[in-house]
């Protein structure tokens, strides 16, 4: 008797294991179809089949039933629950911290982008941006922080950190995010996006190259209110003002995506708020003619576009600039060939000697 308990207690685990195999062989044999099938996801499904990554399996992101991930599947089943109770939403949404588990799948294909970013400044955890001592005390927290320090946090401020006061000590009530990134991939990133497999040229080319792809139709921006992703082309480039004058800007339409964040105050003035608009020698280039795009380094930027010399005969990385040390008066996206030469800006030598 007792035998026959325990079997009938541990027929619904093995029955359970059992669909296991049985789920995996019926998504991969519907080209991914099954899932659009069973879940509410067939909009979603119906944009991959069109994007770039149409030739990723669902699984290879999101996972499948013989994932490992413990956590997935606990996920899933409270996702089950709500289906069969009928709390179904209306729009199926990835969750924040699933989010955060996908980007080890990024890396998989992803290595040298993954390992840039990593390395950059937008990797950083939110204990790091919201728990810093120096930014908390000068300025409150609030809301709008998170629209680009964690677009993908579900909650608000006050779900995040406590106190919301200049004085501290601060402490993260959601330590599940301590060591999340506050700008993730898919901050900048559509995966289920229109768009063409990036294929790899027949021919080398040299670099840079003119028929170069400047701008991949993934690139946008998740816009935390409507959790939707708004394309790079449709956000606009504002009219940056120095003083009266209208200032000349570059036509690159990737650095739209870096203005919602590093963005000027209302008046549009250059400098003004988190703006980085290039004025002076500088005016009309683009972020990214400096900036590497993922790990946001500027090192050897100079060379891409001065000879070791400058008109001047000095080298231009060892001028008093921000770019040589951060202590420098001349801020490297405003400096003017007047804020040295004071007296009058020399002609330009016929030639220059060196030894």
């Amino acid at each position: 008797m007792r035998r026959s308990r325990y079997l009938w207690l541990a027929a619904p685990l093995l029955l359970a294991l059992l669909l296991l195999p049985a789920s995996s062989v019926y998504y991969h044999s519907t080209a991914g179809e099954g899932c659009a099938r069973c879940h509410e996801i067939r909009e979603s499904f119906d944009l991959w089949r069109e994007s770039t990554h149409r030739s990723v399996s669902c699984s290879q992101c999101h996972g499948d039933s013989l994932t490992t991930d413990a956590a997935f599947h606990l996920s899933n089943a409270r996702r089950l629950v709500k289906h069969l109770r009928g709390d179904v939403p209306e729009q199926i949404r990835i969750k924040g911290l699933d989010m955060v588990r996908m980007l080890d799948r990024c890396k998989a294909c992803h290595r040298q982008e993954f390992a840039d970013w990593q390395a950059g400044p937008h990797s950083s955890a939110f204990s790091r941006i919201f728990l810093d001592q120096k930014q908390n005390h000068q300025r409150l927290l609030m809301d709008d922080c998170l629209r680009c320090h964690g677009s993908y946090y579900e909650g608000g401020i006050r779900q995040l950190v406590v106190p919301l006061d200049t004085r501290g000590p601060w402490r993260l009530i959601d330590t599940a995010w301590a060591n999340a990134p506050v700008i993730p991939c898919f901050a900048c990133h559509q995966v289920h996006r229109h768009g063409e497999p990036l294929a790899k040229p027949a021919h080398a080319r040299p670099r840079p190259a003119t028929g170069e792809e400047i701008l991949r139709p993934s690139l946008a921006l998740f816009d935390r209110r409507e959790l939707e992703h708004v394309p790079a082309l449709d956000l606009p480039l504002p009219a940056m003002q120095d003083g009266s004058r209208t200032v000349r800007m570059s036509p690159d339409p990737r650095q739209a995506l870096c203005y919602q964040c590093h963005a000027p105050l209302a008046t549009r003035q250059v400098g003004s708020g988190d703006d980085r608009t290039g004025t002076g020698v500088h005016e009309g280039i683009s972020c990214l003619a400096c900036h590497q795009k993922h790990m946001q380094t500027t090192r050897a930027s100079c060379a891409t576009c001065h000879p070791r010399l400058s008109n001047c005969g000095l080298d231009v990385e060892k001028m008093d600039t921000t770019f040589r040390s951060s202590t420098s008066e001349h801020n490297i996206h405003f400096v003017k060939c007047a804020d040295c030469h004071t007296k009058g800006v020399p002609k330009r030598p016929e030639r220059l000697h060196t030894d």
